[in-house]
């Protein structure tokens, strides 16, 4: 599969399915005129398939070599599940956990769900980046249950809270990449 072809694909799907324009409260706490829901689109069949390929990319072009990839659910359960999915297809599967946001009061109680090996190596996921604080929040808890984390993740990059600065020093020394800003899902939702 083309590679540029899948990225704008998933851009046109996300600035179709996902972007809302008006006057919007973020979980924050922030104003904002507009509001991007990727579950719209990384639960959508296709924008599913599109976000695996996407992202399995992008942890290949960054040379990361992960042995699972997570994120705080709900924003990374279903960008969890696409690549892990997409990159066993592919014949180097890329295992997927899920963190919490607390532990579980009951059953084993853990805040870390699904791939659990210790000093695995690992990619933090997360839809939306706008102050960063859900992927701040993974980034702790997978180091703390003992994680080795290679690098970290945004489908978009909210900009205008300043959270890539935030994420990008809490994954340190990992990178911290996104694959599309809010700008170009605006514009490209703007052209429609």
């Amino acid at each position: 599969m083309n590679i540029e072809s899948n990225r704008q694909q998933l851009l046109h799907l996300i600035a179709e399915k996902s972007f809302r324009l008006g006057d919007f409260t973020l979980s924050s706490g922030l104003k904002s005129d507009y509001y991007i829901d990727c579950r719209t689109t990384t639960l959508h069949a296709r924008g599913a398939e599109l976000t695996g390929y996407v992202l399995l990319e992008l942890v290949r072009a960054q040379a990361w070599r992960p042995d699972a990839i997570g994120g705080l659910t709900m924003g990374a359960d279903p960008i969890v599940t696409a690549v892990s999915v997409i990159s066993s297809q592919a014949g180097t599967p890329i295992h997927g956990f899920l963190v919490r946001k607390a532990e579980k009061a009951h059953g084993m109680g853990q805040r870390i769900e699904g791939f659990r090996e210790q000093g695995a190596r690992v990619v933090i996921v997360d839809d939306v980046c706008t102050t960063g604080s859900s992927t701040i929040q993974a980034i702790q808890a997978a180091r703390a249950f003992g994680f080795a984390v290679v690098g970290a993740a945004c489908l978009v990059e909210g900009e205008e809270a300043g959270g890539y600065k935030s994420v990008a020093e809490a994954a340190a020394p990992a990178p911290f990449v996104s694959v599309f800003k809010s700008s170009e899902i605006k514009a490209a939702h703007l052209k429609l």
